[in-house]
């Protein structure tokens, strides 16, 4: 099931989504090193944290798979929002210096293809910032927040989707130790259960956090192709037709005086 706009504009705009955001925003100031003008991409529905990142960028795109659908953004200004489709972005090859993917790896139809295409886009050094819901998380047992729909991860699995599209994992961070919880009354403890969680159980935390950056060179082995030659034999006239393969020979000519 995918993540819909309307869903996810409504749970960031409720008091959960907000204390999510802010556990998210922790763990994603640990793995964030800055770079100088970068030109940073936002995949999926990663807005909240646009603005606070991407504030020293020299460009900021918001792209929203066509699946889920799209919001303007930034709200006053020129847009910088696109609808897209994962597996084909609309960007020129090394355009970019990082991308940030929230709600979008776990809802990709296919995440090798996905991954392969930022790998193109990204310059040469680029990085790539995933968000996506712990398999050994609470909150990806619950729908009624984004982080409980689509496919969760647990680390090995998100290191070998990484490396297979030709990404070095880097540094790992979690959030979301809190239960998601709409009570009122667990929700005012959610500062202590947070700091205790990523103390005591970081492996339950609710999302996984992590940094890869683009690998430039690696062998890989090439498929064997299937030959595409026609084996024609070199004693059957090409174009022959059987009536004609069955008459005899013609004698040889004789020579003169003979």
């Amino acid at each position: 099931m995918n993540a819909d706009i309307v869903d996810l504009r409504a749970f960031y705009a409720s008091l959960l989504g907000r204390l999510a955001e802010r556990s998210i925003t922790m763990a994603l100031s640990s793995v964030w090193a800055k770079l100088a003008n970068e030109r940073l991409v936002g995949l999926g529905y990663a807005v909240p944290w646009l603005e606070r990142f991407g504030a020293d960028s020299e460009r900021v795109l918001a792209f929203m798979p066509a699946a889920q659908g799209a919001v303007n953004w930034p709200p006053a200004g020129p847009s910088a929002t696109a609808l897209v489709f994962e597996e084909e972005l609309p960007l020129v090859d090394a355009s970019v210096d990082r991308v940030l993917m929230v709600h979008a790896l776990e809802h990709a139809e296919n995440p090798r293809e996905t991954l392969k295409e930022i790998w193109r886009v990204l310059a040469p050094g680029g990085r790539l910032v995933l968000v996506v819901p712990n398999r050994r998380g609470l909150w990806a047992r619950f729908e009624h927040t984004p982080f409980g729909t689509g496919r969760p991860y647990s680390r090995s699995q998100l290191t070998e989707v990484l490396r297979d599209a030709n990404f070095t994992p880097g540094a790992f961070a979690d959030a979301l130790h809190f239960p998601p919880s709409k009570r009122r009354s667990v929700m005012r403890l959610h500062q202590v259960v947070e700091s205790a969680g990523r103390r005591f159980w970081p492996i339950f935390a609710g999302v996984l956090v992590v940094e890869a950056q683009k690998r430039l060179y690696q062998g890989l082995p090439s498929p064997a192709r299937a030959s595409r030659r026609v084996f024609v034999p070199v004693l059957t006239p090409q174009g022959a037709t059987r009536a004609m393969r069955a008459m005899p020979a013609a004698a040889p000519a004789r020579r003169k005086g003979e």
